[in-house]
């Protein structure tokens, strides 16, 4: 190829014994789970379970090798906050391998109704509740953009003990300065500068599908970091 780049392309006769791994890799996908799909010479395998990292290659032979990928959304994206820039950015992140669930405490709000873009959409009574719906991981990616600093206040204290591979609060660095300052001085800093703040990227973006965009773009720069 004019970009020196290289392709082994594997064929591969489906089996009748092999019905029962599709069975069960079709079901896993229509359920929104991980599993695990392996491929060899010797045939097609999936497993319940999934892999402790994405993807694994492995060739020990002419014709001899093991693939072994995370099957399923590989990134879990939170938003909290169910607005104009939530909307922007669920309707970009659905083009990439994200599961996003959207949390929201007005259940009557005309741009949550319009959010066909998220997957799951969850009305809490209130944001404290976030501790117990959403599970830490190196894979977790979370964006608080509710309707203001108090309340974004409460979802940053409800998330404080966890690690997650990107957490973002939108906001102006007054509105920052305000909730740091002011608001969390007790936490620990350790803590408060592991989140992205303001969230997104740099570029002077000023309407909703603009900051989704930056906010987008920052979370693909911590989700290839290291990669």
């Amino acid at each position: 190829m004019i970009c020196s780049g290289e392709q082994t392309i594997f064929l591969y006769p489906v089996k009748l014994e092999d019905r029962q791994a599709l069975t069960d890799l079709t079901r896993s996908l229509q359920e929104n789970r991980n599993g695990t799909l392996e491929l060899s010479p010797g045939g097609i395998r999936f497993f319940t379970d999934p892999p402790s990292v994405n993807f694994f290659f492995e060739k020990t032979g002419e014709n001899n090798f093991l693939l072994r990928e995370k099957t399923g959304y590989k990134n879990v994206l939170h938003i909290i906050g169910g607005g104009h820039c939530s909307l922007a950015l669920s309707r970009l992140m659905c083009t990439m391998d994200f599961y996003i669930h959207l949390y929201e405490e007005r259940e009557n709000l005309n741009t949550l109704s319009e959010n066909i873009y998220a997957h799951e959409k969850h009305i809490l009574g209130s944001y404290a509740e976030l501790n117990e719906k959403i599970t830490p991981g190196n894979h977790v990616y979370v964006v608080i953009m509710t309707v203001g600093y108090r309340t974004d206040e409460i979802a940053v204290r409800a998330l404080a003990d966890a690690e997650f591979r990107y957490l973002g609060v939108l906001g102006s660095k007054t509105k920052m300065k305000k909730m740091f300052g002011e608001s969390l001085p007790d936490m620990q800093n350790n803590f408060l500068q592991k989140i992205s703040t303001p969230a997104g990227l740099s570029i002077k973006s000023q309407t909703p599908e603009e900051i989704a965009v930056s906010i987008a773009a920052e979370i693909i720069q911590a989700k290839n970091r290291d990669q």
